[in-house]
């Protein structure tokens, strides 16, 4: 019932709109609504349907389908985004990140760049890592990555996949949860940066950007509960002093 009752709500303040346009946020409340739907949306703050880049997000929108996309013309809430001029803006949760692309000062702004604008931000709870992926994950004020090296085929890949997803949220703005594909040819030098190999997986990291500092979970079951000790240790400290992941790929708690 009360599922039913806010999803009303929110429809109430959206305005319907054709295939060929975006749903339109007529308030704050519907913003709120709509950035708290998923992972990752895009919003365009823009004057209306004649505004330079709206066709264009129309079009990178049908290309980006699990990124919900709406626009947004009152200018209330861009002035609550710290807006003030035509801007499409990516926000996601994972660590509660606001990505804006100003329309004045883009040197172009065309479908295939909104898209790869889309795709390279697109971090959510647990981000798969390639290319394009990296920039975003990079380019983060989180600086430490939670990763989880295993073989996509494999027995424990997706459900390792969704336990580790759902424990993202626990740590939203301290690390950033990233799945490293050992089944890839190209991520082998991540592996090997940990000292592993893909008849290794699954094993459990941290990486610190800041220091530039890798710790192995010990082997044995990846557990919820392992793995949120793991992240609390090494938010306390605790890993510091402990021998870092390596050629060996023996660390210890």
């Amino acid at each position: 019932m009360l599922i039913t009752l806010c999803f009303s709500l929110l429809v109430s303040s959206v305005v319907a709109t054709d295939k060929d346009s975006l749903p339109t946020l007529t308030d704050t409340k519907a913003a709120e609504a709509f950035i708290d739907s998923a992972e990752v949306v895009v919003i365009g703050f823009l004057e209306g349907e004649e505004s330079h880049g709206y066709q264009e997000l129309v079009a990178a929108a049908k290309r980006v389908d699990s990124v919900p996309v709406a626009v947004c013309t009152d200018k209330e809430v861009w002035t609550a985004y710290s807006l003030s001029s035509d801007t499409i803006t990516l926000f996601r949760k994972a660590d509660n990140h606001q990505e804006n692309l100003v329309i004045a000062e883009a040197k172009k702004v065309e479908t295939d760049g909104l898209v790869n604008f889309i795709t390279i931000n697109e971090v959510r709870f647990i981000t798969e890592y390639n290319q394009v992926t990296a920039v975003g994950l990079f380019n983060s004020e989180v600086k430490t990555h939670l990763l989880l090296f295993a073989n996509r085929g494999s027995k424990e890949y997706t459900e390792l996949k969704e336990r580790l997803g759902a424990l993202a949220p626990e740590f939203t703005g301290k690390f950033l949860f990233v799945l490293i594909n050992g089944a890839v040819k190209s991520n082998a030098r991540s592996l090997g940066y940990f000292g592993l190999k893909s008849q290794d997986l699954p094993r459990v990291g941290i990486y610190d950007g800041a220091s530039d500092m890798k710790w192995l979970l010990p082997e044995g079951e990846i557990s919820t509960e392992r793995v949120q000790e793991f992240c609390q240790s090494f938010l306390r400290g605790e890993l510091k002093e402990v021998k870092q992941a390596g050629a060996e790929a023996k660390t210890e708690l």
